[in-house]
């Protein structure tokens, strides 16, 4: 059997310099997705047959073919970068070939722009950062290639002047090792997108690439010089996006979240890069950019029309992935997990606001999808986003809808057949959460792994809790994307704003206003199949039990002695917590003391 897997990990893993290799890779994967799809309905169709096929049957049917293609494509995403990380002789050099001509000590000839994009929050944070990085290129000989510019679209007079006394100490500090700029604009125009073109215009023709960093960034020097040598390295290669990890973190909701994602994103990183190859994703942020290509094709223009949909685009990222491929260039993603870090939201109401913006700048992909000239996968890859928020109505639906089927059915039964439906679910359930059953076939199965996530005891410990948390959270930000949709056509905008990032308690009564209706929704439906069909409540609990609960969970998960407490025992444990790098210790984290005393 081993001997079985490693040839069709080698298989999967060949150059991708073949178009009608990466053709074929893509059919494969279209195939095995569809397929699975056509299968998934015929067997949701039989299941709901069981008193015949209604008018609430076939809607079921519609909302469940709705969220399929998120389930089905993170399913195969998982299988196949599952195969390629165990069994491939260089996981990384599967996806990115020009990964193998490297040795890895070449010299730096170009020359980078270190950017940073920051708005409306202290920079003390920021500056700790970029502090720890520089030293770190110092260090290695680099200062003469890199040059930082921190870009700023603060509107917030106090904000304002901190911003220009800590980042004028800084330049001061590297003044003759590191030029350091600091740039203020003071009106928000274009929103990122138009904060980045605007250093373009100005600065870009003095640079060949440019990193791109978020105010939650961090990227270690080695990071920088490696993902800038496989630039170098390939004249093709237009952007390369690096994984990015969370930052360890004593919130506890972002404990929970960030190991989920620790969990999931290696697997389905890699697999989706086997079939997108150069059609990768840029998420805007600890990625390099090759600037002269990036100025030429990939300016985006406000878009026509007026409310959400129109003006200036609020995600950027992915248009401008899109926008280099279609001008020639590759895209493509470097799943490797030292790359880069970020800070997630601390709490369940910061971790919405984001969302919801994510929510709005995705809607307005629509206009880009049916853009002349971009590649077919871009635009599947645009229309993909769209529906990883679009679907969330879908979901709902199910919810909704099933709830009030099966109460007025006689008895369950009568609404679902049991073997059916219990197989359904259970493939459903297997494909949520592939991603994170692979990664952790993969620690358990190397004790190395195992240690740096504080053990096989709390490695386990950490993943039932992130799978119950992962079952709450998911129906909560459904809930939110069906009402942030909902208000769409009534002018309902979020805007960039800045976040709160620092730990801190949400009142009661904050939860309580912004989610009461999800507690609404939840409560009502569990109360009604717990009076008409009680023995299908645990069913309906995996739906509705999130959001009935949303108002403790964010109240809890945001109290700081409970994140501390999580980081003492160590629930949530990533492996920078057990053997810290030396560019995260100077950043002198509470969550890596909190490991060290555990």
């Amino acid at each position: 059997m081993p001997g079985v897997l490693e040839r069709a990990a080698t298989d999967l893993s060949v150059s991708a310099s073949s178009d009608k290799r990466i053709v074929g890779r893509r059919a494969l994967f279209a195939a095995l997705v569809l397929s699975t799809i056509a299968v998934l309905l015929a067997l949701a169709a039989h299941a709901l047959s069981a008193g015949g096929f209604g008018i609430a049957d076939a809607l079921l049917l519609l909302c469940f073919g709705l969220t399929m293609p998120w389930s089905v494509i993170g399913f195969w995403n998982a299988a196949i970068g599952f195969v390629i990380m165990r069994f491939a002789r260089d996981p990384i050099a599967a996806v990115v070939p020009s990964v193998a001509r490297l040795r890895g000590d070449e010299p730096i000839t170009a020359s980078t722009a270190i950017t940073i994009f920051v708005r409306n929050e202290p920079p003390d944070r920021v500056i700790r950062n970029l502090d720890t990085m520089m030293r770190e290129i110092e260090a290695a000989g680099a200062a003469g290639s890199f040059h930082l510019y921190v870009l700023s679209d603060t509107g917030q007079s106090e904000i304002a002047a901190l911003e220009d006394k800590g980042f004028a100490a800084l330049a001061d500090q590297w003044r003759g090792r590191i030029p350091v700029i600091y740039r203020r604009r003071e009106t928000n125009t274009a929103f990122k997108a138009g904060n980045f073109w605007d250093f373009c215009q100005r600065w870009g023709s003095r640079h060949q690439f440019a990193v791109t960093l978020d105010t939650d960034s961090f990227m270690t020097a080695a990071a920088i010089m490696r993902m800038v040598r496989v630039m170098e390295a390939d004249p093709k290669l237009g952007i390369l996006q690096g994984l990015v990890v969370g930052l360890p973190s004593t919130s506890a909701f972002a404990r929970i979240f960030q190991f989920g994602m620790r969990l999931g994103m290696r697997s389905w990183t890699i697999g989706s890069a086997w079939w997108q190859a150069d059609c990768g994703p840029y998420w805007g942020h600890n990625a390099v950019v090759r600037l002269a290509p990036f100025i030429a094709h990939c300016h985006i223009p406000p878009l026509p029309g007026g409310g959400v949909l129109g003006g200036h685009v609020l995600s950027h990222d992915q248009i401008e992935a899109a926008l280099m491929r279609r001008a020639g260039y590759d895209v493509r993603v470097l799943p490797e997990e030292d790359l880069g870090w970020e800070e997630n939201p601390p709490t369940l109401i910061e971790f919405i606001r984001r969302d919801q913006r994510w929510c709005q700048g995705n809607l307005q992909y629509g206009y880009f999808v049916l853009l002349p000239g971009m590649k077919f996968i871009s635009r599947f890859q645009l229309a993909f986003a769209m529906l990883m928020f679009l679907g969330s109505p879908a979901w709902i639906g199910l919810l909704v809808i099933g709830t009030l089927a099966l109460s007025v059915s006689p008895t369950p039964a009568e609404f679902i057949r049991p073997e059916a439906g219990r197989a359904l679910l259970a493939i459903i359930l297997v494909m949520w959460f592939a991603p994170k059953i692979a990664t952790v076939i993969d620690v358990l199965t190397r004790p190395r792994l195992r240690r740096a996530f504080g053990g096989t005891a709390r490695f386990l410990s950490s993943a039932a809790t992130e799978t119950m948390f992962f079952i709450l959270l998911s129906p909560i930000m459904w809930v939110c994307h069906t009402l942030f949709l909902a208000g769409v056509p009534f002018g309902r905008v979020i805007g960039w704003i800045g976040q709160v990032r620092d730990d801190h308690t949400v009142p009661w009564s904050q939860a309580l206003h912004q989610l009461w209706p999800h507690t609404a929704l939840g409560v009502a439906a569990l109360g009604l199949v717990a009076a008409t069909h009680p023995s299908a409540v645990v069913y309906v609990f995996l739906l509705a039990g999130g959001p009935a609960l949303s108002i403790p969970l964010a109240v809890l998960t945001a109290r700081p002695a409970v994140g501390q407490w999580l980081a003492r025992i160590g629930i949530g444990r990533l492996p920078e917590e057990t053997a810290p790098p030396l560019a995260l210790t100077a950043l002198a984290l509470p969550a890596v003391a909190a490991a060290r005393t555990a």
